[in-house]
């Protein structure tokens, strides 16, 4: 199994910045992609920003030249900076990580796990 901890949620004004932190463990043979969605009060869940295990990253319109995605050295963490931000970013973040996971005699089995949310809060 999989699990994700997401940090740095909060309320901050607009303009400010905030960073959010997501660590996976568990079981986890490779990660492929990481990435973080968001979903605002009566919205669906749409995608921020992605990062491949090559680096490769993608972001949505709305954030681009904003925030920027990022992984740690040991590669099971992944950030979200997210600067210039403004009242309409306030959602509930989610931190998304999909891979293989190491399973019995070497076997090896594909995973997609979200993180539990964390509330980002912008006030004009």
């Amino acid at each position: 199994q999989v699990q994700l901890v997401e940090s740095g949620g909060g309320l901050v004004q607009a303009g400010g910045s905030l960073r959010l932190s997501c660590a996976a463990s568990g079981s986890i043979f490779s990660i492929n992609v990481m990435g973080w969605y968001r979903q605002a009060p009566g919205k669906q869940r749409d995608l921020v920003a992605t990062i491949t295990s090559g680096g490769s990253t993608n972001y949505a319109d709305s954030v681009k030249g904003r925030f920027t995605i990022s992984r740690g050295d040991a590669k099971d963490t992944v950030y979200l900076q997210m600067n210039s931000m403004k009242p309409e970013d306030t959602a509930v973040y989610y931190c998304h990580v999909g891979g293989y996971l190491l399973g019995s005699g070497g076997s090896r089995r594909g995973f997609g796990s979200w993180g539990q949310g964390t509330q980002v809060t912008v006030s004009s």
